[in-house]
């Protein structure tokens, strides 16, 4: 049997092959801890990473292998329908979304490029074990018999306390390269040091290694994937819907609180007027919606035109370039309409435990993630002018 064609791991989730059926299995699971995940929101961001309760909710509900080669037991959900299990799970609470985006992300890129043995090796009976990592290649591999010692610290490890397995970009020491050591979470150090304005409940702690031994077996290069369709040909774009969708939920979560809100909120100190009265929110009200469907409809695009490139051979840098100035331009503007619609609403949108005040914090953590800077422009403009065909993540 060919590599690509190995058969699904045994025991894990018998996700529905025709795609209208597992979109509607994938946000039928999402309902179904919808308020389990809701009810620890709180707690998650009191501990600063992801409560028990949601942790063990998202490993029974089969979510985590949304994005993984069915070959590897996954569900390779079309990525505008992991879009919408995002943003429907960020709704509910945007910590859990995030901890979905990144686990799903890294265990989809382990997962068609490691060999079968290791695939073998990790499997558990109806899971897809949750994977954290980081996405910058820092410290040094050094070759050994077998494999590599591996020393060195990254950050924004999103969901690292609750990880089965820990991703660590690390650049070669004998040449010029990086590989993904992946090793077991028990060989990391985890730093407790994210005490964040927003995103709290995310656990994005730094973590380090200090000359752990990684099998050869268990360290990815640069090489294609191994397994899997077009969805494991996107390159970095790969991570672009999920970092859209998550901006859009946000955004649409503000505009739905605005909404509840201006039901009985009045403003002015004498002969104060109903806020659903003034004719600039109304204004304001319509033109946030406007702009989150174009956000929507400009990630959909870019993922759907990305994802039918990579039908047979990886998809085109300029594709991928496009897509993560997308997700870069749902972010912006998320934020700009966020904060618009903040400012009709009064004081007590500001104060700590109202929606509003945490979606915002969310918002403008979430903005100073590296796939999503303000580099994802200039990238694409010098695709676009012809100056370089090249557009790295930087």
């Amino acid at each position: 049997m060919e590599r690509g064609q190995r058969e699904p791991t045994s025991g894990t989730n018998d996700f529905p092959e025709d795609p209208t059926v597992l979109r509607n299995w994938l946000l039928s699971a999402v309902e179904s801890i919808a308020e389990t995940v809701s009810s620890s929101a709180r707690e998650s961001e009191s501990r600063r990473t992801l409560a028990p309760a949601a942790v063990a909710a998202l490993r029974d509900s089969g979510l985590p292998g949304m994005k993984s080669p069915r070959a590897a037991g996954g569900a390779e959900a079309h990525p505008v329908v992991q879009m919408e299990v995002i943003e429907s799970l960020t709704r509910i609470d945007s910590a859990a979304g995030w901890a979905l985006l990144i686990a799903g992300g890294i265990a989809a890129r382990v997962l068609s490029t490691l060999p079968d043995e290791v695939i073998d090796e990790m499997s558990t009976p109806g899971r897809i074990p949750f994977f954290s990592g980081s996405l910058k290649p820092d410290g040094k591999a050094r070759s050994v018999d077998g494999g590599f010692e591996v020393t060195g610290r990254w950050s924004w490890a999103s969901g690292i306390a609750h990880a089965d397995y820990v991703v660590a970009p690390v650049l070669l020491e004998d040449r010029p390269g990086a590989i993904w050591a992946v090793v077991p979470s028990n060989c990391v150090t985890i730093h407790d040091n994210w005490f964040p304005l927003g995103m709290r409940g995310t656990g994005s702690s730094d973590f380090s290694l200090e000359q752990v031994f990684v099998p050869s077996r268990f360290a990815a290069s640069a090489g294609g994937p191994v397994r899997g369709g077009a969805l494991y040909r996107l390159g970095y774009g790969s991570a672009a819907n999920e970092h859209g969708a998550f901006a859009i939920a946000l955004a649409r979560e503000a505009l739905e609180e605005v909404l509840e809100l201006a039901r009985t909120k009045r403003r002015g100190y004498v002969g104060s007027a109903s806020l659903a009265d003034r004719e600039t929110f109304q204004s304001a009200v319509a033109e946030a919606e406007l702009r989150i469907k174009a956000m929507r409809l400009v990630m959909q695009d870019a993922t759907q035109r990305l994802f039918d490139s990579a039908t047979e051979s990886a998809a085109p840098i300029a594709l991928q370039a496009e897509a993560r100035a997308a997700a870069t331009f749902c972010t912006s503007e998320a934020l700009a309409v966020t904060s618009g619609l903040l400012r009709f609403v009064g004081g007590s949108a500001v104060r700590e435990g109202n929606p509003l005040e945490r979606i915002l914090r969310d918002l403008y953590t979430a903005q100073s993630h590296l796939f999503v800077s303000e580099s994802a422009y200039a990238n694409l403009g010098r695709l676009r002018l012809g100056l370089t065909d090249r557009a790295p993540l930087s």
